[in-house]
């Protein structure tokens, strides 16, 4: 039989072997010593056969008797049984044996990629050096151990395993030792590469930062996987304006506007879903419901849409095939996850190591009693009777506003209006893009000097010791008495219908503006309180010490465990907000509440429980201005300084500069700003 077999394949070079040449040992080894082959011809015993193991330097050598004809008749038909596409011409295989050996290797290889068969040659250096030390034999050894590599590259994995079962019971240690060493590296397989990308995002998702950029450094495959916005935009929804509960690092407040309408699309890429598969797992999008009109439509193109869906599906599968750098799944559509992530992570680091810079606002003829600010404004109120415009950028006052007979006590402002109240007693409405005064409510009996609006309400405290309430849509008003001083700070939540004031008389209230009563009193400060501040619903805190034994009360409730929001019952309910909450859709108040006194002290309380959670000592004077996020607590008091507290862990630092009181505070993600009695405002970027 004139045919050809392949011995060994190499990206450099392919060998084939004549079979008129090919001597292969097809021999099985009896106790003697001696093999025997199928044609009953006997091969002289191998030395030391007898005495164990065959050692390489023992100086054996393989004496071939196999004739052209068995190599033909054994090896061919064998490699043409199980690589039909290489050999069955050669073997001549009959074509009814080869759809019951169809599938040999169905099996897909764990180390290398699922597109690939096990039957998978050595990488190049390999192989070279391979064929270099073959070529040095003699040669009736190449061809036995050609013969020997050719029938174990087309057996089936069961025939693999009983070849390698047999070859390792004939290995003695040294042969073992360099198995061990050589298959510790061949077993390291680039996981990331050989699984699909859904797969890949969700392990990569459980790494840390310094993890993750490190697995950026391994390819270019594991880079374009570590840096997608699917993995990057989990990272910021863990970090940011929250304290992670598995590094306990947080990070600085972005736009939750972007954070919320990239999530389920990010979500359906980690998912390898198509934008308009759904999912129960998937946070479903902002839609409305299709009118009968659409409905109609949409079940005309029903036909012609389920015929195109399983072409975009093979589209999108063909696509995830190509290099990362060609692959436009992987290119993001908006800035990068990783660099917002980046650019929050050094502000963090900035406001951690006290890393800013400082502008300062001069303006006022007398003290600054209030401020707010946006991206691009500043609005500031004093004791001048004036409210000033400013421009952060160029530290430029654009515009002052004037109307009020006397000094600003509180002010805030959103896109279309500001309101401030004054001693004057009045409350005024702006619109601060013109300086234009709109309307001017009067009330109150005393100067008005806290006030807060959300929607269409409007709380204003006053020193008259009334809180009044107004409704801007059906221009209805309530007051709510209980404090016996002045109000110093209100505080709205639309959503549970509630309002808290802090007051000179030491306490601090919480009403319900359904019933219009006072649901609870909280006790503790010594001091005349004077500001009052609701923490976000992402606030935590690991109230494990409370400070129940410094004095502090609630005159609602002896709660000592603190309660979940909708799971309450009734009668837990009714104990700790009274009757009007005994409603379950009826949202409770936020859980968290933050209050300052000229006692020195800043105070959290937890509003279900009525204990005080924290005390944060450090001033030297009264604690006038207070601000505080999901991550830090800013105050300024009579002592002129500002300090920055962690809610969890204490004081940080302290900023000093101010030649007076420091009596209002504002805080971003990336900036904070401070008013004083010296008329100057300083605002720190970090």
């Amino acid at each position: 039989m004139d045919c050809e077999i392949e011995a060994v394949e190499s990206p450099v070079k392919k060998r084939r072997l004549s079979s008129k040449q090919a001597e292969w040992p097809l021999s099985s080894t009896y106790p003697s010593g001696r093999s025997k082959h199928r044609d009953g011809s006997a091969q002289l015993p191998v030395k030391g056969a007898n005495q164990g193991h065959s050692h390489p330097n023992d100086g054996a050598t393989i004496s071939i008797s196999a004739s052209s004809r068995l190599a033909g008749q054994a090896v061919a038909p064998f490699l043409a049984q199980h690589i039909p596409n290489q050999y069955a011409p050669l073997g001549g295989l009959p074509a009814s044996d080869k759809s019951a050996n169809a599938d040999p290797n169905t099996k897909y290889c764990y180390r290398h990629r699922p597109d690939l068969k096990c039957r998978r040659q050595a990488d190049e250096p390999s192989m070279d050096q391979l064929q270099h030390e073959l070529e040095d034999l003699s040669q009736s050894d190449q061809q036995a151990i050609t013969h020997v590599w050719s029938l174990f590259s087309a057996a089936p994995a069961k025939h693999r395993n009983l070849m390698l079962q047999g070859i390792l019971t004939q290995c003695c240690f040294p042969q073992l030792s360099y198995l061990s060493s050589n298959v510790r590296e061949l077993i390291r397989i680039d996981f990331l590469t050989a699984f699909p990308p859904e797969i890949s995002f969700r392990v990569l998702s459980y790494l840390d930062t310094t993890s993750l950029c490190k697995a950026a450094q391994v390819s270019q495959r594991w880079r374009t996987l570590a840096d997608d916005d699917v993995v990057w935009h989990k990272m910021c929804e863990q970090h940011i304006d929250r304290k992670c509960t598995k590094c306990g690092w947080g990070l600085p407040l972005l736009e939750r506007k972007r954070l919320r309408a990239s999530k389920r699309q990010l979500q359906l890429r980690a998912r390898g879903r198509g934008f308009n598969e759904w999912s129960p797992d998937i946070t479903p999008g902002q839609e409305t419901l299709p009118s009968q009109d659409e409905q109609a439509s949409a079940s005309e193109t029903a036909k012609s849409t389920s015929a195109s869906e399983g072409q975009e599906h093979r589209d999108r599968q063909h696509a995830l095939c190509k290099r990362p750098e060609e692959n436009p799944y992987f290119k993001p559509r908006f800035r990068p996850w990783k660099d917002v992530y980046k650019d929050r992570f050094k502000v963090g680091i900035n406001w951690k190591h006290g890393r800013y810079s400082t502008k300062i606002f001069r303006g006022h003829s007398n003290g600054v009693m209030c401020l707010q600010f946006d991206e691009n404004i500043l609005a500031t109120g004093s004791y001048d009777a004036t409210i000033k415009i400013w421009n952060l950028e160029t530290c430029e006052e654009i515009r002052t506003l004037t109307g009020h007979a006397s000094g600003i006590r509180c002010l805030q402002f959103d896109d279309t209006k500001l309101i401030s109240g004054s001693i004057d007693r009045s409350l005024k409405v702006w619109n601060w893009h013109t300086g234009q005064c709109l309307s001017t409510y009067t009330g109150h009996s005393g100067g008005v000097i806290g006030l807060h609006f959300d929607s269409a309400l409007l709380a204003s405290g006053s020193m008259d010791k009334t809180i009044k309430i107004w409704n801007f849509e059906d221009k209805s008003t309530f007051i709510l008495r209980g404090h016996t001083d002045w109000v110093n700070a209100v505080r709205l939540d639309t959503a549970s219908r509630t309002v808290v004031s802090a007051s000179d008389d030491c306490t601090v209230k919480m009403w319900d503006l359904e019933t219009k009563q006072c649901i609870r009193t909280f006790e503790g400060h010594v001091g005349q309180v004077q500001q009052v501040l609701l923490m976000p619903a992402e606030f935590d805190f690991e109230d494990g010490e409370t400070d129940d034994q410094d004095g502090t009360s609630s005159t609602a409730s002896s709660l000592s465990q603190p309660a979940t929001s909708q799971d309450m019952t009734d009668t837990l309910r009714n104990e700790c907000f009274g009757p009007g909450f005994l409603c379950n859709n009826r949202p409770l108040p936020p859980r968290y509440m933050l209050t300052s006194a000229l006692d020195s002290t800043i105070r959290l309380w937890d509003t279900t429980t009525g204990r005080c959670l924290h005390t944060y000592f450090g001033h030297l004077e009264g604690v006038w201005a207070l601000a505080a996020d999901t991550l830090r607590i800013v105050s300024g008091a009579e002592d002129r300084m500002v300090k920055v507290w962690d809610p969890r862990k204490g004081y940080e630092r302290t900023f000093t500069g101010h030649a007076g009181p420091v009596t209002c505070i504002g805080l971003s993600d990336s900036r904070l700003c401070t008013g004083s009695e010296d008329c100057e405002v300083r605002m720190y970027s970090f």
